[in-house]
């Protein structure tokens, strides 16, 4: 049937007075709601809409049943299309990127509330949507990780401007290791804004339609953060114990340091002990790219002084020659099409990628001007 349905089901909600609340909803629950190129081609032109509808007073986006907000963008289809074009970018990936980032901007620039509820699993791509809005939820059962060292591509949907923004060395050590964020991290490293119980949900979007909505979308932002934070007071109970701040000390000393090869070997050659958390970060690493170890350390350096707009405009230029270079393919290949868990990565380490191959990732295709972000 899921074939069929609605990839995304949008409805307007009353909030009185003629006024209305946008409701979007990612619909592919079998696939986690994974994001895809027809998505992305329903949600922008939608969000643009309400944007554009004085009536609509906020938005609300999330994900069809509980398993997951979003997991991430449709890899699988990407890796059919790169195998079809062996050492060029597919245009399927120029497309999807492309497209996929300028929706994450639109978010990030949305001038009304727009809510976002984190559920479960929240990775990849979802954290691209999830990481612009103005009221990021998270429940007991939130998941978030940018993942994507295990599949040889690079965080991301605007990592290089999220991660660059956390505290420390946490953006590039969840970078580099994938570690799993529960609600306590993604609030202690500004991925989310609010706690709120999953059970609560049905009860919060009532009360959010009898806000007293205004002409002002400063205070509209104002009521909605304060109706988050009454639902964080009867939520608290159940806010789970989080990782990254007990581990924060550890994170800075590993990650200060002159260069991506000294700061694989401090994680790699770390004792974790016992701790469950820490291994599978040092596991993930381990087993990760090496090019895309380089990619990390080199996006957050370059992102570093960049504006939101040229973030996203350098990172469509290194997923276009992720899309040509092979290893994004045999990445996913070993993950997720054969899942023999075994990727053939170019290089055995870190210490052996040349430096001239982590340049060309960084070298625009395009001509100046030409650039399919240009105009963000």
């Amino acid at each position: 049937m899921e074939q069929h349905a609605e990839l995304v089901i949008f409805e307007e909600l009353d909030a009185g007075n003629g006024k209305r609340i946008g409701h979007a909803t990612l619909n592919k629950p079998k696939a986690l709601n994974a994001l895809n190129l027809s998505m992305i081609r329903l949600l922008a032109p939608r969000l643009q809409a309400w944007q554009a509808d004085e009536n609509i007073v906020a938005v609300v986006l999330d994900g069809a049943e509980d398993k997951a907000f979003c997991a991430g963008g449709d890899v699988v289809a990407m890796h059919n299309a790169m195998q079809d074009n062996p050492g060029e970018t597919p245009a399927l990936l120029k497309a999807f990127f492309s497209e996929e980032y300028r929706l994450d901007h639109q978010i990030h620039t949305f001038n009304k509330p727009l809510l976002v509820w984190g559920h479960g699993i929240v990775m990849g791509g979802g954290l691209g949507l999830m990481s612009g809005a103005s009221h990021r939820i998270v429940t007991e059962t939130s998941r978030i990780a940018m993942p994507e060292i295990s599949i040889g591509l690079y965080p991301d949907v605007g990592g290089s401007w999220f991660l660059n923004r956390m505290p420390g060395g946490c953006g590039l050590f969840l970078g580099l290791t994938g570690a799993s964020l529960n609600a306590s991290d993604a609030l202690y490293v500004k991925l989310a804004d609010h706690f709120i119980s999953h059970d609560l949900k049905n009860d919060f979007l009532d009360q959010m339609q009898k806000i007293k909505w205004g002409a002002t979308q400063s205070l509209n932002h104002e009521k909605l953060a304060q109706l988050c934070a009454q639902f964080q007071r009867d939520s608290q109970h159940k806010l789970p114990m989080g990782n990254i701040k007990s581990h924060r000390a550890l994170i800075d000393s590993l990650t200060d340091k002159d260069s991506i090869e000294q700061v694989v070997e401090a994680i790699l050659t770390l004792q974790a002990g016992e701790d469950k958390w820490l291994n599978r970060a040092v596991q993930t690493l381990k087993a990760g790219s090496p090019i895309t170890m380089h990619l990390v350390w080199e996006q957050l350096k370059r992102g570093k002084p960049l504006g939101l707009e040229d973030c996203f405009r350098m990172e469509l230029i290194l997923s276009c020659r992720c899309g040509e270079m092979g290893e994004f393919q045999e990445g996913v290949r070993a993950l997720l099409i054969d899942k023999d868990g075994q990727p053939r990565w170019k290089y055995p380490t870190v210490q052996s990628v040349p430096r001239e191959v982590i340049t060309h990732f960084f070298s625009s295709p395009w001509q100046a001007g030409e650039h399919p972000l240009a105009g963000l």
